[in-house]
């Protein structure tokens, strides 16, 4: 039978701690990746964002007023 998934002969196999080890390293880029992409909005957007939920508070607290 043939394998579906050649193994490439020049690679070392990957144990639990290499394959923990290689997670980890993927898991603190995407973390690092995050940090870069928070400290990226503008204060223009942190502006709009907080025009936006005041504009939404005030339109419940309209909404939800007796009459």
């Amino acid at each position: 039978m043939t394998d579906p998934t050649p193994q490439d002969d020049t690679a070392p196999e990957e144990n639990e701690v290499m394959r923990e080890t290689r997670r980890a390293r993927e898991q603190a880029d995407a973390a690092e990746a995050a940090q870069k992409a928070k400290k990226q909005i503008g204060w223009k957007t942190g502006v709009g964002i907080g025009v936006g939920s005041a504009a939404l508070l005030a339109a419940l607290m309209y909404a939800n007023r007796k009459k």
